[in-house]
């Protein structure tokens, strides 16, 4: 089936078009890089035509407030008036676990905005929460650092590969739709302190890691198991430890 994979060039969305293209599907790459502006609308019609399935695994260039929330209203209305003419049968998109109890966060906002437009579109959907990636704890530590001072709440959390999450978003999106989130983790739970921690002795990065049950987490504050997964979620086979040994 045609798949348009719409943040098709970045560190997810170039992992799925070359997992979905591997499995028979056509797998087309869709950012602004290669003509397709989901703020603007350009080349959304032309690159739908003939989609059974699209997904969604943009960001915003901003995590500023009101530019996050703008950037995920304003792409996802487009997007989803396009695949409503194009006939597209189902909407993946890629979110994050705890986004519902993360609403203290203007871009943890902006993402629930983007989830409600989706499921009241008319579309049959698939939302996929992703823990964060290995890839991402840097972020996050720059995120929290003052000086040479990284400030972290002791939360607990279960880090994913980004392989792992891609290979989990396109089963979703080439599946029937669930009309519902499918959540993916890793396999080792850490605290959050901990785990950058790790990561930063890892690199030999001199930062000092502070615990702090009160550090805010991209501007919301966090309890014990608000990044936390439930239940039923797919566990993912890539353990930090292995992935970070190889960042050596």
């Amino acid at each position: 089936m045609k798949v348009v994979v719409i943040g098709g060039t970045g560190l997810i969305g170039s992992k799925l078009v070359a997992k979905l293209n591997e499995h028979g599907h056509e797998a087309v790459p869709a950012a602004p890089n290669t003509g397709v502006n989901t703020l603007t609308g350009e080349g959304l019609a032309e690159v739908l035509d003939g989609a059974s399935v699209v997904i969604d695994v943009s960001n915003s260039p901003s995590f500023e407030d009101d530019a996050v929330m703008k950037f995920f209203r304003t792409s996802t209305t487009n997007l989803l008036k396009a695949e409503a003419d194009a006939g597209v049968t189902h909407h993946a998109a890629l979110s994050v676990v705890g986004t519902e109890r993360l609403q203290q966060s203007g871009y943890f906002r902006a993402k629930q905005a983007q989830e409600e437009l989706i499921r009241e579109s008319g579309i049959p959907y698939s939302i996929v929460h992703a823990t964060q990636f290995f890839e991402f704890m840097k972020g996050i530590a720059e995120a929290a650092t003052d000086g040479d001072t990284v400030r972290l709440a002791p939360a607990k959390i279960r880090p994913v590969f980004s392989d792992d999450v891609a290979a989990t978003v396109g089963r979703t999106a080439v599946g029937a739709p669930v009309n519902g989130v499918v959540e993916v983790a890793g396999p080792d739970e850490f605290q959050l302190d901990e785990l950058i921690r790790k990561g930063l002795a890892a690199k030999k990065d001199p930062r000092k890691v502070v615990t702090d049950a009160h550090s805010p987490y991209f501007g919301a504050e966090l309890k014990d198991t608000t990044l936390l997964p439930g239940p039923d979620a797919h566990i993912a086979e890539t353990r930090f430890a292995d992935w970070l040994a190889q960042q050596r």
